[in-house]
C-alpha cells in the first residue's frame, strides 16, 4: 500500500492581484509551493508526490524540485480550469496503483500543513475511506437570503472550516469521479464534496490547525510571513548544524560585548575564520573612510557579515541632546548601511550572508526610547528591500530581532532584571548563526524568550 501525495499547485492566482501566482510568491526567499512540497518530502509516510501545476510554470516547477534535490516528486502534471479536472487529471496520471492506495491530495498554497495533519489523514484511512481536514467556526455562520436578509443561523457547534489535505482510498475517489463524469455534475469545490454527492461515503474528519491558512489574497501572504517570523512556522533552524560554520570566513561588528561577543566566540569554538570588530578595535561603522580602509586591508572574501552594532540612550525626545539623537541615528540605522554597501563587494563571491539586528521595539515605537525604536524599524525595512536587491548575485540578506535580552546595553539602560525573564545572548547568537547558514533570504527573525 502506498501513499500518494498529490499537490494542486495549477492556480493563475487572479485574486492575488500580483503578476505572480500565488503558489510562486515569496515567502522569506522560498517560494509558497516550495514550503508545502518540503512537508510531504520530508513526511515519513508519504512515498510519492505528484504536482499538478498549470502548463505555463512547467518548467519552473522543474527547476524548483532541481534546486530542493526532492527525491519523492515523480511527476509534474498539467491541471485544468478547476479543482475539479485538477484532480481528474492527477487521477488519469497515476501508475501501477492499487486499489487500497491512499491519496493525499493537498493544496499547494497551504504552506503550513504539519506532519501530525498529514500523519493523521493516512491513520484514518485504515478504519474510512474518505478523510477531510476541518478546523472550528469561531464566527456566527448565518445564511443569508437573495435580498441579504437572515434565513438562517445554524448551530456553530456542528460547523467547521475546511482545510487541506484530504485523503481516499483510490478506489473511493476513483469511483466517486467516474460516476460525476457519467451524470456530467463537475460543479464541486474540493475533493470530499464528490465523494459525498456521488457515493454518500462517511467522511471522517481529523483536526486541522488555524495555522494551515491558504494563500488567496496578499494579507494572506503578510499573515504567512509574521507566522514565520515569529517562529509559529516550521523555520527549522534546529535542522542547521554549526559545524557547517568551520573554515568560513565571518565577520562580526559589535563584537566587545553581549551578542556580537557570543557570536565571536561560538563562530571560534566551530573552527571559523572570525573576525570581531567594534569601536573599541578602531572600526567605527558611522564613520565610512575608517570602514572602507579596514575592509581594503582585510581583503578578503567573507561568508557571513553580521551587524550586532547598537546603541539605545533611554530618555524622552525633549531631554535627548541633539548630539544623542545624532548618535543613535548613524550607529543604528546609518551604519547598518555604510557596512552593508562597503561589504557587498566581499560577500559576492562567495555568495555569503548578510544579517542585521533589529529589536522587539521595531513593530511598536516606545516611550522613551523614540529614536532607537524607529530605527530598528527602519533597519527592518532595509533588511527586506535590499534582501530583494541582492538576491541575483546570490547573497542572502536577513534580520534578527530578538526579544529583551540580557546585555551590558540593557543593563545600562534598565538596570537590574530578573534573569530568567531575559533572554540569554548564547541564544540570540546561535539562532543568528544557524539563520545566517540557512537558505532563508529577506526574513525577520524574531527570537523569543
Amino acid at each position: 500500500m502506498k501513499n500518494i501525495g498529490i499537490i494542486l499547485a495549477g492556480g493563475k492566482g487572479e485574486r492575488f492581484e500580483t503578476e505572480i501566482p500565488k503558489q510562486f510568491a515569496k515567502l522569506a526567499g522560498k517560494r509558497v509551493i516550495e514550503y508545502t512540497i518540503d512537508v510531504f518530502e520530508k513526511n515519513k509516510l508519504i512515498d510519492e508526490i505528484i504536482i499538478v501545476i498549470n502548463p505555463l510554470l512547467e518548467n519552473e516547477m522543474w527547476q524548483i524540485v532541481r534546486k530542493n534535490n526532492y527525491k519523492k516528486v515523480g511527476k509534474i502534471i498539467y491541471g485544468g480550469k478547476s479543482r475539479f479536472e485538477s484532480t481528474l487529471f492527477a487521477l488519469k496520471a497515476l501508475e501501477n496503483v492499487k486499489e487500497n492506495d491512499n491519496l493525499i491530495i493537498h493544496d499547494g498554497v497551504r504552506p503550513f500543513v504539519t506532519d501530525r495533519i498529514i500523519i493523521d489523514c493516512i491513520s484514518y484511512l485504515n478504519k474510512y475511506n474518505a478523510i477531510d481536514t476541518a478546523i472550528d467556526a469561531t464566527d456566527t455562520i448565518i445564511e443569508i437570503n437573495k435580498d441579504w436578509t437572515i434565513k438562517n443561523i445554524p448551530n456553530r457547534e456542528f460547523l467547521k472550516r475546511g482545510q487541506t489535505p484530504q485523503a481516499f482510498k483510490y478506489k473511493t475517489l476513483k469511483k466517486a469521479y467516474d460516476l460525476a463524469l457519467e451524470k456530467k455534475i463537475y460543479n464541486f469545490t474540493c475533493d470530499c464534496g464528490v465523494v459525498k454527492k456521488m457515493l454518500n461515503e462517511n467522511i471522517f474528519v481529523v483536526r486541522g490547525d488555524e495555522k494551515n491558512i491558504k494563500i488567496t489574497y496578499p494579507i494572506d501572504l503578510y499573515i504567512a510571513e509574521k507566522f514565520i517570523q515569529m517562529g509559529i512556522e516550521d523555520v527549522n533552524l534546529d535542522e542547521i548544524q554549526l559545524e557547517l560554520l568551520k573554515d568560513k570566513n565571518i565577520l562580526i561588528f559589535g563584537a566587545s560585548s553581549g551578542i556580537g561577543k557570543e557570536i565571536v566566540n561560538i563562530a571560534k569554538r566551530y573552527e571559523a575564520n572570525v573576525i570581531g570588530v567594534s569601536r573599541k578595535q578602531g572600526v567605527d561603522i558611522t564613520d565610512v573612510n575608517s570602514l572602507k580602509k579596514f575592509l581594503q586591508d582585510l581583503n578578503l572574501d567573507l561568508d557571513i557579515v553580521v551587524v550586532t552594532a547598537g546603541e539605545l540612550i533611554k530618555k524622552p525626545l525633549d531631554l535627548l541632546s541633539y548630539e544623542e539623537i545624532y548618535r543613535q541615528i548613524n550607529i543604528n540605522y546609518l551604519g547598518v548601511i555604510n557596512v552593508a554597501k562597503e561589504v557587498k563587494f566581499y560577500l559576492t563571491n562567495k555568495k555569503g550572508s548578510f544579517i542585521t539586528f533589529s529589536s522587539s521595539s521595531y513593530t511598536k515605537g516606545r516611550a522613551n526610547y523614540s529614536i532607537y525604536s524607529s530605527a530598528k524599524a527602519a533597519v527592518v525595512n532595509f533588511t527586506q528591500a535590499l534582501a530583494q536587491e541582492w538576491e541575483n548575485d546570490g547573497i542572502r540578506v536577513n534580520c534578527v530581532s530578538p526579544e529583551r535580552t540580557l546585555t551590558p546595553m540593557r543593563i545600562k539602560n534598565f538596570g537590574y532584571e530578573e534573569p530568567k525573564t531575559l533572554l540569554n545572548p548564547k541564544e540570540v547568537a546561535i539562532k543568528t548563526l544557524k539563520l545566517a547558514l540557512s537558505d532563508f533570504n529577506g526574513l525577520i527573525l524574531e527570537v523569543r524568550k
